[in-house]
């Protein structure tokens, strides 16, 4: 079985149907239209939905938190002073410096573009937060409570 992979799955409400096939015959399945994916239960219980509503509101504080100290003003830069290094290679470390920070202010930005899109999900039909956007299936809490703004299950 180790040389045959899943290659059809069809989601229904009542039951999975799979079918096995030889990788080189498999093909990709349809993807399935929103519309159809369903679930009567709830994913989350109505303490988990608090305490990852907290999470979300907690997390998008800490990088609001780091994103502002890559502002201008928060290396005590005020654009008077003269920033001409004194040695090449005081150029080449604050150019990595800047480097560096510019790039974790692009991440941070985009976890923080993650939790507001979260927070719209969460505000906009609370029950249905924590099923997964592509199958329907449940997003289990603790994915969720270390990464409260997971759209998929795995």
């Amino acid at each position: 079985m180790g040389r045959f992979r899943c290659a059809v799955i069809a989601l229904h409400v009542s039951h999975v149907s799979v079918t096995m096939t030889h990788p080189r015959h498999a093909t990709r399945p349809a993807a399935s239209p929103r519309s159809t994916i369903t679930s009567s239960v709830a994913p989350l219980t109505s303490e988990q939905r608090a305490h990852v509503h907290r999470r979300l509101l907690e997390e998008r504080a800490t990088i609001t938190r780091r994103l502002a100290r890559y502002g201008p003003d928060a290396a005590g830069e005020s654009g008077a002073t003269n920033r001409v290094p004194f040695h090449m290679a005081d150029l080449g470390s604050d150019t990595m410096q800047e480097t560096l920070e510019a790039a974790f202010a692009s991440r941070d930005s985009r976890t923080l573009a993650e939790i507001d899109a979260a927070l719209r999900r969460f505000y906009s039909n609370p029950t249905a937060f924590g099923l997964d956007e592509q199958t329907g299936a449940c997003i289990s809490f603790e994915r969720l409570d270390i990464i409260p703004w997971a759209r998929r299950a795995s």
